[in-house]
């Protein structure tokens, strides 16, 4: 059963998706996303005035008259939120976290495709593959893929949570110790992972036998993943889906504050009053999305740049005005 908060959330950006979907995104998604190829429905007899080209030449040397290849529109589509739930996604430094966004993010995407009738699935990834939703359609079915997003963030909060009091417990009897390492066999608490988006995609590449959109939604804390990303992009239609805070950005004045690797949990004294700290932070920061942005629009891959403190909905409506001017080209 669900916790009361995880309920509210869900039924709080059900109601603000909705709004927008109804209101804003319902014609920006179909001229994007809507009719862009055909599929093979069956072969009938050659008729006058049938495309020779389309003529089956294999039924036809069978059965020894011509027959032709029919096919329809490729009206319903598959897509596939592909999210990130390592623990970098945790951060946020205003009223949500980089993984709330991203909740928020997947109930728009969510809810826009079931408007269309098109078929919503989902992948919650760390350094594994955590959790694959095969995609269906259907109301109850987004509101589950939004459910899981905001779910499964809990859950891993619960588990850090309870390696913290592991810590705490190093300096007792070792038979309580014994005892508290069985407690965590028993209940899943680990350690905290990284990201592997090469291996989330990977599995993407044997579940799925058909072109789909994927949703790559994460901060990309991560390498090696750009020859997996590139061979993705050629069966299926991918989008990046960077999301970040701007305190990762640049930090205010405040003094010594300790640091910590949500991933590795590395933590380092800085002193955030030196001109020199700040500017080396935001010099990096930069430096790394302009890599990211150069690395991706060198794959072929669609970016779109979410900030945590800031709308969800601004930069993907302006993604999809971006790709409609694009098509219509």
């Amino acid at each position: 059963m669900l916790p009361s908060e995880i309920v509210k959330q869900v039924r709080r950006i059900q109601l603000h998706t909705g709004r927008e979907v109804a209101d804003v995104f319902a014609g920006a998604y179909v001229s994007v996303f809507k009719g862009r190829g055909v599929e093979f429905d069956e072969v009938r007899p050659y008729v006058p005035g049938d495309d020779v080209r389309t003529i089956d030449w294999n039924v036809t040397a069978r059965v020894g008259t011509p027959y032709v290849k029919r096919y329809i529109e490729e009206r319903q589509l598959t897509v596939l939120l592909l999210v990130d739930m390592s623990a970098s996604q945790d951060f946020g430094s205003a009223h949500r976290s980089k993984r709330e966004a991203a909740a928020e993010l997947s109930a728009l995407l969510a809810f826009s495709a079931i408007h269309n009738d098109d078929k919503i699935g989902l992948l919650l990834f760390h350094d594994q593959v955590d959790e694959y939703i095969p995609p269906r359609n259907g109301q109850k079915h987004a509101l589950r893929v939004v459910r899981e997003v905001l779910a499964r963030g809990r859950e891993d909060e619960r588990r850090e949570r309870g390696l913290r009091r592991g810590r705490k417990l190093a300096s007792l009897p070792r038979g309580a110790v014994r005892h508290f390492l069985k407690l965590i066999e028993r209940t899943g608490v680990r350690g905290r992972r990284s990201t592997d988006i090469g291996h989330a995609l990977e599995f993407c590449r044997r579940v799925l036998p058909r072109r789909a959109v994927l949703f790559l939604i994460s901060d990309f804390l991560d390498e090696g993943y750009l020859d997996v990303l590139r061979s993705a992009n050629r069966k299926h239609d991918v989008v990046a889906v960077r999301i970040t805070d701007e305190r990762e950005q640049r930090f205010e004045r405040t003094g010594l504050v300790t640091l910590e690797d949500a991933e590795s949990g590395v933590q380092r004294l800085v002193d955030t009053e030196s001109d020199e700290f700040r500017a080396a932070v935001e010099a990096h920061a930069r430096k790394r999305a302009d890599a990211l942005h150069r690395t991706l629009r060198s794959a072929g891959i669609d970016t779109i740049t979410i900030d945590a403190t800031a709308s969800v909905v601004d930069p993907l409506l302006a993604f999809f005005r971006m790709r409609e001017k694009r098509i219509r080209r």
